[in-house]
């Protein structure tokens, strides 16, 4: 099941459409401000405390996130704490919304001071709050962070606050990316509303963002479906039995315990369940074939076949009995090795292409020859097809919607000829120009995988998995998204399931192995027991909240 994420371009186009229906701003705002209360309440008594008597430090900004923490204050008041407000603007330079909530707060009696009577140490500003809620920068900002904000960010970070919460993101993180610019508030839970942000789903933001708590503030149905996101993430199986306004970015979760199989309609029979070719391998690299088709059979399909060198195939025969082989007739690749193939490649339904395959001019002309096949099955393309590709990039001309190519930053650097450092640094940029290389899916790997697919909403994997951080894990992925084409499904939600069901089994496999230890093959053997989690495959709709 999808869930948006919005970009903030895309969150602000949501609030105006919202507010052109008839949704005043101050709503909105008063909406989001309650969920914001919520969701402190709800983190801050969780270990049996109460805001009776409680110091509040409201640090507010002159944006929506500042108008947000004039609400929390009044709320905060009404609960018996005792907020103070710090304010980057004085009074009468707030506008619209954020200006009625400051003077509603003012005239209730809530403390408000100047940030620059913070960093004087003004009295009556507690010197270490009991809670401390950063409305400084929202969403919109960009850049770096100017002398002023970044004083008052470091300022902020030291007050040695109990409790921290960041309003809708931290301030100084970067909504997009997911990085400090160059540094960020520290929150303990960061509630944002209505969807998570690009951002906050990378791994990389978790030091920042702490717990991620997304909430709904009741933006219509309408709005959304009217202007929908460029990305979207989904939820784990133990939230989508449980509270969906809660975190669903589901770092330090368990796969939990799985539903009924029968929720997947398992086929029974093994050409229902899909034929899968695996093409690659070379004496160098035997085992990666092996790996991607155990990995295939451990999804769910019925028959997988591994096409390679004879030396690749008395490997299979040796270490996987159950795969079956296809000779090719020759010591090493070539591009008349596809002919031997061909069958084969006919009778399956979809191929996985590269594991093992070796970087040789004779893998290269095997690539040209297979990808101007004109009936082959969908195929997903990793490890050293993408090397022949990167080296003849008129192939990729020839790649076709229903194919999956699943690079590491390496991979994608080589294709892009770009350092994978400048991959790492922008990893959304990385992926706009990987899909722009061809209109296949592509599916950026690493901490935080990224999947993009032509005409659907890029999709966002919030997870950073060590147990998944080995040798042999691609081929594994791999030969996942194998299965799940040759069961028929879209390109796109064939990358989306082979993805969450890596990950699924990296959950699994932390229970066992918690400070890493696992091989490949252990994240292959772990795979069946997490695939009835995912329950019924979805079409790729999106789940809007509410």
């Amino acid at each position: 099941m999808f869930v948006p994420v919005p970009s903030p371009e895309e969150m602000s186009r949501w609030d105006a459409e919202a507010i052109r229906l008839g949704m005043a701003e101050e709503v909105l705002m008063e909406s989001a401000a309650r969920c914001a209360m919520d969701s402190l309440r709800q983190h801050w008594t969780a270990k049996g405390r109460t805001l009776t008597g409680v110091s509040v430090l409201l640090l507010a900004g002159s944006g929506n996130n500042g108008g947000d923490a004039f609400c929390m204050a009044r709320h905060l008041l009404d609960a018996g704490a005792s907020p103070v407000l710090v304010c980057t603007r004085s009074p009468e330079e707030y506008k619209g919304a954020a200006a009625h909530w400051l003077k509603v707060a003012m005239d209730l009696g809530v403390p408000v001071f100047s940030a620059d009577a913070w960093e004087q140490d003004a009295e009556g500003i507690p010197v270490r709050p009991d809670i401390a809620v950063d409305g400084l920068l929202g969403t919109g900002f960009r850049g770096a962070l100017r002398e002023r904000e970044a004083r008052l960010v470091e300022k902020f970070n030291r007050l040695g606050a109990n409790f921290v919460l960041a309003v809708d993101i931290p301030s100084g993180l970067d909504s997009r990316s997911g990085r400090p610019c160059p540094d960020a508030v520290r929150a303990d839970v960061t509630v944002s509303f209505q969807a998570a942000k690009p951002g906050l789903l990378v791994p990389e933001a978790e030091s920042f963002t702490g717990l991620l708590d997304v909430r709904p503030i009741g933006m219509p149905r309408r709005v959304q479906e009217k202007m929908p996101p460029s990305f979207r993430t989904w939820l784990l199986p133990s939230q989508l039995r449980g509270d969906r306004s809660s975190n669903y970015a589901p770092r330090a979760l368990s796969a939990g315990p799985s539903p009924s199989p029968t929720a997947w309609h398992a086929p029974a029979h093994k050409g229902e369940a899909g034929r899968v070719l695996i093409i690659g391998g070379c004496s160098d690299y035997a085992g990666a074939p092996c790996l991607a088709g155990l990995a295939a059979l451990r999804t769910g399909a019925g028959l997988v076949t591994v096409a390679g060198p004879g030396a690749v195939l008395n490997a299979v025969r040796f270490s996987m009995p159950a795969l079956t082989t296809q000779g090719i007739g020759f010591e090493d690749w070539s591009a008349e090795a596809v002919q031997t193939i061909a069958p084969a490649l006919a009778s399956s339904k979809a191929a996985v292409f590269g594991p093992g395959l070796g970087r040789s001019e004779g893998a290269a002309d095997l690539a040209e020859a297979l990808l101007s096949l004109p009936h082959r099955p969908p195929m997903a393309l990793d490890a050293d097809a993408l090397f022949a590709l990167a080296s003849r990039p008129h192939l990729l001309e020839k790649l076709r919607p229903c194919d999956v190519l699943t690079p590491h930053p390496g991979e994608a650097a080589t294709l892009l000829g770009i350092p994978a450092a400048e991959v790492q640094a922008d990893r959304f940029a990385a992926l706009e120009k990987l899909a722009a290389l061809a209109p296949a899916v592509w599916v950026l790997k690493g901490a935080g995988t990224l999947i993009a697919a032509p005409g659907e909403p890029s999709t966002i994997s919030p997870w950073n998995m060590p147990q998944l951080a080995v040798a042999g894990s691609g081929d594994v992925l791999a030969g996942a998204i194998g299965a799940f084409l040759a069961r028929g499904h879209s390109s796109g939600l064939a990358a989306t399931l082979g993805v969450w069901l890596h990950v699924l089994a990296g959950l699994k496999l932390s229970e066992t192995f918690p400070m890493r230890g696992n091989g490949p093959h252990d994240i292959a053997d772990a795979l069946p027991s997490v695939l009835p989690a995912l329950g019924e495959p979805c079409k790729g709709d999106l789940c809007l909240l509410f």
